[in-house]
């Protein structure tokens, strides 16, 4: 999945100045996802255009804004601020997209489970990385796997529910938390609502208070931090750290 940021160059999710993008190309992404977006929005469909956009994206028929090589830029600076080593616990990364996330905390250790609502997007995501020690999935957010529930040391939610309107947003925040083991620890990584009319979306950028909802029940907030974007400083990011109790 790995939700839409149109707000300026990559911090943690999508990206719209990607290596070799042109600004023709860059506008003709924000133009495929805005129109597929809409489409599926109006239909009362609130995901289905992530599938949508990987399937004509695989026809050469669109551009996903978000497909660049490198890991999002707070999760990496966040894995090496902190020292963070995987040491074979398990990682989900929540709308994996491609993979570039996910590949990233394999990289570091963790036995990672990387799940998107594309089935295109997982089938893209395990031919661009074959010999892959990542188990990538085709599952729903807003209907996760029950055994997933407490399963996983460390879990990365970078740019989805920021996708969602308000409704389904809600809903996925509150199945984010219980996926996290006792003892684990949740990363949020979102754009920041600045105190700006609201869009139309997607994205809509995340407010404190929404930030604050992934804590329940059962996790408490370690440290939030909201980050002017190294590009764009008027451009505001979420980074929240949640520890699991036990």
């Amino acid at each position: 999945m790995t939700g839409p940021d149109m707000t300026g160059p990559d911090m943690t999710g999508p990206d719209m100045t990607g290596p070799g993008m042109t600004r023709r190309d860059r506008d003709r992404a924000g133009s495929d996802t805005s129109r597929l977006a809409a489409a599926s929005l109006a239909a009362g469909d609130p995901t289905g255009w992530f599938e949508q956009l990987y399937a004509e994206a695989g026809a050469g028929a669109a551009e996903v804004p978000w497909d660049v090589p490198r890991p999002s830029k707070l999760l990496a600076e966040w894995a090496r601020n902190g020292g963070v080593s995987g040491a074979g616990r398990r990682a989900l990364v929540v709308g994996c997209g491609l993979g570039r996330d996910a590949e990233f905390l394999a990289g570091l250790g963790f036995a990672t489970t990387a799940f998107d609502i594309s089935a295109t997007a997982i089938r893209t995501a395990r031919e661009r990385h074959p010999a892959s020690p990542v188990e990538y999935a085709v599952a729903d957010l807003l209907d996760p796997p029950p055994q997933w529930r407490g399963g996983f040391g460390l879990v990365l939610e970078s740019n989805n529910v920021q996708a969602l309107p308000k409704a389904a947003r809600d809903r996925a925040i509150a199945n984010v938390g219980p996926l996290v083991a006792p003892g684990g620890t949740l990363l949020v990584l979102a754009a920041a609502a600045t105190g700006a009319a609201a869009t139309d979306g997607p994205p809509w950028p995340l407010s404190r208070a929404e930030i604050d909802a992934f804590a329940a029940p059962g996790l408490t907030p370690v440290r939030v931090e909201e980050i002017a974007d190294t590009d764009d400083r008027l451009i505001r990011r979420w980074r929240a750290e949640f520890r699991a109790g036990g």
